[in-house]
């Protein structure tokens, strides 16, 4: 009985809803390839400022309490802003054999199946990628992120890298202080 009503509660709202629906998402697809074109083709200032704009929102930082801490680690679950950092590495020519990569991933999940998933996307062997980090299941909370589209996060870590943190640092710097403050 329950589903019954479930079934035609749906069918009343697509009938109502459908038309708009589709309206949204040919408006919402148009959009977003408008935007993709008018953004081909980035420079090479503009990819060194977004790729550090990224890395300080999803990269780890030194810490008052371990300010040398500088090492390059960024983590995200996004292939395509995983993808948009790769490009910021090639851009300051960082080499592929400085670049390392794990998966965090929690436990309930296929963590093999994950790993293969994140090296086809970066473009290296499953095998070339360190142990993958398991997130312990807790009972209490709610994750929304299971099922076989969960693929956890992908951390890249740079080997040497204290000096394009340096870098970025300063990128950084200079893009939240633009205009220095005037003697008055």
């Amino acid at each position: 009985m329950r589903r019954r009503r479930q079934a035609a509660q749906r069918a009343r709202s697509d009938a109502q809803w459908g038309a708009h629906r589709a309206a949204r998402d040919a408006a919402r697809a148009e959009t977003v390839a408008a935007s993709a074109e008018w953004v081909r083709g980035l420079g090479l200032r503009e990819l060194l400022l977004i790729g550090a704009a990224i890395y300080w929102c999803e990269g780890g930082k030194a810490k008052p309490w371990r300010p040398h801490d500088c090492r390059i680690k960024f983590v995200n679950s996004d292939p395509l802003l995983v993808g948009l950092f790769l490009r910021f590495l090639d851009a300051v020519e960082v080499p592929p054999e400085d670049r390392r990569f794990r998966v965090s991933i929690h436990e309930t999940a296929d963590d093999a199946a994950a790993v293969r998933w994140w090296a086809e996307r970066v473009g290296v062997p499953a095998d070339r990628f360190q142990p993958t980090t398991i997130k312990r299941h807790r009972p209490l909370t709610t994750r929304k992120n299971v099922g076989t589209d969960y693929r956890g996060c992908l951390t890249i870590h740079v080997v040497g890298g204290s000096r394009l943190y340096w870098r970025i640092e300063g990128i950084m710097k200079g893009m939240s202080n633009e205009d220095p403050p005037r003697d008055r």
